[in-house]
């Protein structure tokens, strides 16, 4: 099984850096870059990643949401792309000539919402949507190592059982990630957690998970994952 890169109609991204009180999604023609970071070398603020929207997608959104459920869901006709969105975006499609919007996170919400929100927004994959969710397997900033030369015991863990869980369908845990091994040092906020639970939830209980990437850096961890229909 090969994770191959495909070109969608649009790309629905779930990003670990807009977290609101209740579902929104950005409505806009043109997407902006948001250089929502701080302390880097002046070179990243001068990167700019700007595909179209998909204000038709959007509309699909909420309309799924709403079905689905989800009593308000909010739609901005201003926000652009964070950082959380555009940085993979630009290495996995750099011409940005696909249309992209963004769903946002609820960190005050558990992991059962997301997952359903995912659910909810299931149908887009046979719509021509590519669903991408944009986090961080480790994020706990306060201990980054710059001189570490392997992975910490509790990176490791958590890297692991992320792994075990979502390459062997075990839904419920992902969902109940809290009592995961060192889950509290790996993720002090859930922020960058919650967008895999979507992702996982889109997918369906009948998908096929793949890691297409590992690493640990700094002491901490990162992997990708993609996932795949079951034949």
């Amino acid at each position: 099984m090969s994770a191959a890169l495909i070109r969608p109609k649009a790309i629905l991204a779930i990003s670990a850096h807009w977290d609101t009180r209740e579902p929104a999604v950005n409505a806009v023609s043109q997407n902006s870059t948001i250089h929502d970071f701080y302390g880097f070398p002046r070179e990243l603020y001068q990167l700019q990643y700007t595909p179209p929207g998909a204000p038709d997608v959007a509309k699909r959104v909420t309309s799924l949401l709403k079905d689905a459920g989800f009593k308000t869901v909010l739609e901005d006709n201003k926000r652009g792309l964070d950082h959380g969105a555009w940085t993979p975006l630009m290495l996995m499609y750099p011409n940005a000539d696909i249309p992209v919007l963004q769903v946002s996170i609820q960190s005050n919400k558990d992991g059962l919402h997301h997952y359903q929100l995912g659910r909810a927004l299931a149908p887009l994959k046979d719509e021509g949507v590519l669903i991408f969710a944009s986090g961080t397997t480790v994020h706990n900033l306060r201990e980054i190592d710059f001189s570490a030369k392997k992975p910490t015991v509790w990176a490791k863990a958590f890297d692991g059982w992320l792994t075990d869980v979502l390459l062997n369908s075990k839904h419920k845990e992902a969902m109940e990630w809290e009592k995961a091994p060192y889950a509290s040092k790996a993720h002090p906020h859930p922020d960058h957690f919650l967008p895999v639970l979507v992702g996982l939830g889109a997918a369906g209980e009948q998908c096929q998970a793949e890691k297409i990437y590992e690493e640990f850096a700094y002491g901490l961890a990162l992997s990708c994952f993609a996932f795949h229909p079951q034949n």
